[in-house]
């Protein structure tokens, strides 16, 4: 009956967000749902090619990819940002870090704005090797901020 109830308040939540917000929860969550198919149905290899080119961290297309953003690009990444992360905890599954990237890169690619998709790894506590993912775009930390710091940046496409 809570949950019922917590839920019925997250719905009228949501209804107050305003249209333009509500929008993009709602593409938030088709697009993640997209992402979990795509990660289970397909091996990564495949996945990877439609992600952008993989490149180091160093290489100048990562330091240049917010030059030029309008304030309009920067506010709809931030939204598009706000939107992910809000709907993530109601997916009916673990939305993880990576699906979070994809779904938003998904977002501002249709429209018009580059990202670039971060992957970093490092020593975990609880398993032998944490990785994760995580999402700029005109000059916004979209997705998977904060990084924790025993991560190292192996690579990202953009």
């Amino acid at each position: 009956m809570a949950r019922l109830r917590s839920l019925a308040r997250k719905a009228r939540t949501l209804g107050g967000v305003g249209h333009h917000r509500r929008a993009l929860v709602i593409e938030a969550a088709a697009s993640m749902f997209s992402a979990r198919v795509r990660l289970l149905v397909f091996p990564f290899s495949k996945i990877a090619r439609t992600l952008g080119a993989f490149v180091p961290p160093s290489d100048p297309r990562v330091a240049g990819h917010a030059e030029g953003a309008t304030a309009d690009q920067v506010k709809l990444a931030r939204d598009i940002g706000w939107a992910v992360r809000a709907s993530a905890p109601f997916m009916p599954f673990r939305s993880v870090c990576l699906q979070q990237a994809m779904a938003a890169q998904v977002m501002l690619r249709r429209r018009g704005i580059a990202t670039v998709m971060h992957f970093g790894a490092g020593r975990g506590d609880e398993k032998p090797i944490d990785a994760h993912a995580w999402l700029d775009a005109a000059g916004v930390k979209v997705t998977g901020y904060p990084i924790a710091p025993n991560l190292a940046e192996i690579g990202c496409f953009v």
